[in-house]
């Protein structure tokens, strides 16, 4: 008897039942005939460890224990999506696609959008290698062997496939699964969960693969990511992904126009209740990727897709109180404390009621009956007042003179719509929120160190500002609450490695108001060192691509108050990266300085990205779309006919790919 052949062909034959069961959703063995299979196969696994397969039907049960989840880049950023809320808006978007890609005939593949934790799986040689956590978009935490225990994710893959490509699902977690978790919580006395989108979520960070294995929990495809595909839309990407063993929602349609989006979007705004699935909206994609490509994305979406979330539901409750925030720009936002209700999932005691014009328009008053509405907003939002409730004895709202945290008066500067603290460097909450700013995940990125953490060394009088943390010993650590001697060792090497982090992420730290993730890249790209920056003047600023009058304003603000050019000098005493450090390319050359090109179309020898590198790395720059400032138009097959329209009007110069290489030599 050949062990190694019986073990492999019960590993197919488990995987093919696996398939059928969780997939197709048509067994074809019973669930006792398929637990003694199983149980002969782990048997014989035990016995001839020698055969051992990290992806063996076996390994589903589980029982790795991850402490720490290591953080991973993804090889393809994960975008969010942008939201609309009304079919004017969708009509608006296809508007934009067509001013960059002309009067091109449309298709827009529609998939209903689940309400889960979405997960990026790579796969090399038809085998699962990593799955990775959304995180920031840049980097998620590394979660395979929890992601191995979910039973519609294949480990294995059928057909002909690519030798290595990643794919996009939502983690999501049934109704029914859910409703029978907790009613075995109840029946031992134990809180439920909330919803399902949390419990999905944080399932995949739980310490034991073992008790991710017991959870229900289910995945759903909705995009394939990689080069050298073999098909080229979104909708042939789902349909080869089934072939290959992928659970793809059928739900998912090709449509030939917004029309039939919108029909699409009725149907399904009726009809989503009947799913087993918690889903809020639909989302659009423009389906060929040639058109993806040449739309491409902004900082944090693609312009090709769009999510259309079906109307929020409602509810009403009482108003209690109106509690007071203080940000770390100081602006002061007001919450409506809540009596708790329920809506979309969760229980609800406090909304956002966003400034003094909102509780203004709305004339809300503590004691009234309020609508409440869950809409794209994490934090529900008040939307009406229902005046037939209103007690007879209620007053107007007073909005607040004096911070609540540091009792300064507030201001409100024209055209703003909060009113501000200006306490700025005495203003508690205003200190600890821009040494969490700086600490967090897309900024320094300081392990062993986190916002109570903060607070708790402020609290403590050990830190008044984020250079202070670098002054941080763990003999001061030690002693504080929950903390203990390992734990008061990360957080200083915490602050040790994050003196390597790059220029740019430095500067978004600094919580320059205005200056986000986008805007620090921009300047540090132009200026390469904060010297440089610090001595820019208001038209040097302005001058910088996307650099407005209030960025650049904000920016002088900064490096003009004394506090602020104390602790850079600091911070560059500790070590903290102010200067761009140059990734030297031994083939760069500046043959294309101060040319600007826009790339368009499918080429065969660079890929687009690569292609946009080469033009900066011989000292040219890379435009996003065709103006008079363009001095070559570098086209590929199937060049967008906006572009050429355009290009042909101004008189640029259309280039081929081989045209390109020439150019540098």
């Amino acid at each position: 008897m050949d062990i190694q052949n019986t073990i492999q062909k019960l590993r197919e034959e488990l995987n093919q039942h696996n398939y059928n069961y969780y997939v197709l959703d048509t067994p074809t063995i019973s669930d006792f005939e398929f637990d003694l299979k199983l149980k002969q196969l782990q048997e014989l696994e035990n016995k001839h460890p020698e055969y051992f397969d990290e992806n063996s039907p076996t390994q589903r049960v589980g029982g790795t224990i991850t402490k720490n989840f290591e953080t991973v880049k993804h090889e393809y950023r994960m975008y969010s999506l942008d939201n609309s809320y009304s079919k004017e808006e969708l009509v608006d978007w296809e508007k934009r696609i067509q001013k960059v890609l002309g009067d091109v005939p449309l298709e827009y593949t529609c998939e209903l959008k689940y309400d889960g934790a979405s997960i990026s799986i790579t796969y090399e040689n038809g085998k699962l290698k990593r799955a990775l956590t959304r995180g920031d978009g840049v980097q998620g935490d590394d979660v395979t062997n929890n992601i191995k225990t979910i039973k519609s994710i294949p480990l294995k893959l059928k057909g002909d496939f690519p030798d290595k490509f990643d794919v996009r699902g939502e983690i999501i977690l049934p109704f029914a699964g859910f409703e029978k978790m907790n009613q075995e919580l109840i029946e031992i006395g134990e809180l439920p969960y909330s919803n399902p989108r949390n419990t999905a979520s944080g399932s995949l960070k739980l310490q034991d693969s073992a008790e991710v294995a017991k959870r229900p929990l289910d995945c759903l495809l909705y995009f394939v990511i990689g080069n050298k595909l073999s098909f080229n839309s979104q909708f042939d990407g789902l349909e080869t992904a089934r072939k290959w063993g992928f659970k793809v929602p059928k739900e998912a349609k090709l449509t030939h126009s917004l029309e039939e989006v919108f029909k699409y979007i009725d149907y399904w705004d009726t009809h989503r209740h009947n799913l087993p699935y918690e889903t809020d909206g639909v989302v659009i994609k423009v389906n060929r990727f040639q058109y993806q490509d040449e739309l491409g994305f902004t900082a944090k979406s693609p312009r090709w897709a769009i999510a259309y979330k079906f109307k929020s539901e409602q509810v009403s409750t009482r108003l209690n109180s109106i509690s007071y925030q203080v940000g770390r720009t100081g602006a002061i936002t007001p919450v409506a404390n809540l009596e708790p209700v329920q809506l979309a999932g969760t229980v609800v005691k406090r909304a956002s009621l966003h400034n003094a014009d909102q509780i203004e328009k709305l004339d809300i008053r503590i004691g009234d009956t309020v609508f409440v509405e869950k809409g794209g907003e994490i934090i529900p939002k008040i939307i009406a007042v229902d005046l037939s409730k209103r007690p007879a004895n209620s007053e107007p709202t007073k909005y607040i003179t004096h911070c609540p945290e540091c009792n300064t008066e507030l201001v409100r500067s024209g055209g703003e719509a909060n009113h501000y603290c200006p306490n700025f460097y005495g203003c508690p909450p205003q200190i600890i929120g821009r040494i969490q700013h700086y600490i967090s995940r897309k900024a320094m990125d300081i392990e062993g160190l986190g916002g109570e953490t903060v607070a708790l060394l402020f609290n403590n009088g050990l830190v008044h500002n984020y250079a202070d943390l670098y002054d941080l010993t763990v003999e001061q650590i030690r002693p504080l609450e929950r903390m203990a001697q390992k734990s008061a060792e990360n957080l200083v090497k915490g602050v040790e490695n994050s003196k390597k982090v790059s220029f740019e992420r430095v500067l978004y730290a600094l919580g320059i108001r205005y200056v986000g993730e986008t805007v620090a890249k921009k300047l540090a790209k132009h200026y390469k060192s904060i010297d440089a920056l610090s001595q820019a003047s208001l038209m040097d600023l302005v001058l910088v691509d996307e650099i407005g009058e209030r960025i650049a304003q904000s920016v002088i603000d900064f490096f003009e108050n004394k506090e602020n050019r104390i602790i850079i000098d600091r911070l560059k005493g500790y070590g903290v990266q102010f200067e761009t450090i140059e990734i030297i390319n031994p083939d760069a050359t500046d043959k294309l300085s101060g040319k600007t090109f826009v790339v368009s179309g499918v080429f065969e020898q660079f890929s687009r990205d690569d292609l946009k590198k080469a033009i900066e790395d011989n000292g040219g720059k890379v435009g996003s779309s065709i103006s008079a400032k363009t001095d070559y138009v570098v086209a590929g097959a199937n060049m967008g006919p906006a572009k050429l329209e355009k290009a042909v009007k101004l008189n640029i110069p259309i280039i081929s790919e081989d045209d390109f290489i020439a150019m540098l030599g």
